[in-house]
């Protein structure tokens, strides 16, 4: 795929959806954080369910500290590996609180070292949060980045990189956002919805799915 393909393609997207965001809820840095590491796994729907129950409750790291891990697992039981993530949110804050005075660090390095924080959830915070131009491939932009060609790679580190050095500067703020969405909603995993994609025609994938019948 060449530069003029994938400027048109992220030019498509913008007009599409000037705006892109994740689909997780949150209002600070840290619900931000502590949503992202909920979502292992999960759906953002599940998590978003969750959370609208735990943040009037507890939204710090203070305040989630407080509520004890037993209690954390009550209010996150509905979404998978709970048990797991409940400890990593409790040890997480525990070290908000004692390093960072319950703030979110501004830090590939330190969000890395959290528990349960591995570089996709930094890249997250680190764009979503602060605004910063990284790329958190996960499924959907790996699929997507492979399947059209914008960016394919044997897994997620290359991938990542790829991504970095060709999409257009002005589009990369919001670029992992515009490829999860597309990935999740019409590059989907099993049979791709090419007969409703804004960028089929410069995808590279071949076997294009026709429109079912009636569409």
């Amino acid at each position: 795929m060449n530069t003029n393909k994938r400027l048109e393609i992220f030019t498509r997207f913008r007009a599409a959806n000037p705006h892109p965001t994740t689909e997780l809820a949150y209002t600070t840095p840290f619900e931000l954080l502590i949503a992202v590491l909920l979502s292992a796994q999960s759906t953002d729907v599940g998590v978003n369910k969750a959370t609208r129950k735990l943040y009037p409750v507890a939204n710090t790291a203070q305040s989630i500290l407080a509520l004890g891990v037993d209690e954390l697992k009550s209010a996150i039981a509905t979404i998978g590996l709970y048990n797991t993530k409940a400890k990593n949110v409790i040890a997480t804050c525990q070290i908000l609180v004692d390093q960072y005075g319950g703030e979110v660090p501004h830090s590939r390095a330190a969000l890395e070292a959290l528990p349960g924080v591995g570089r996709k959830t930094a890249n997250v915070v680190l764009n979503t949060a602060f605004g910063d131009p990284t790329m958190a491939v996960d499924t959907h932009i790996f699929r997507v980045s492979n399947r059209t060609g914008i960016a394919p790679g044997k897994n997620v580190d290359i991938v990542e990189q790829k991504l970095l050095r060709f999409v257009p500067k002005a589009f990369l703020h919001d670029a992992h956002h515009w490829l999860i969405l597309h990935g999740r909603y019409t590059c989907i995993a099993r049979k791709p919805q090419c007969w409703n994609c804004l960028i089929a025609d410069l995808c590279d994938y071949k076997p294009k799915t026709p429109a079912p019948d009636g569409v």
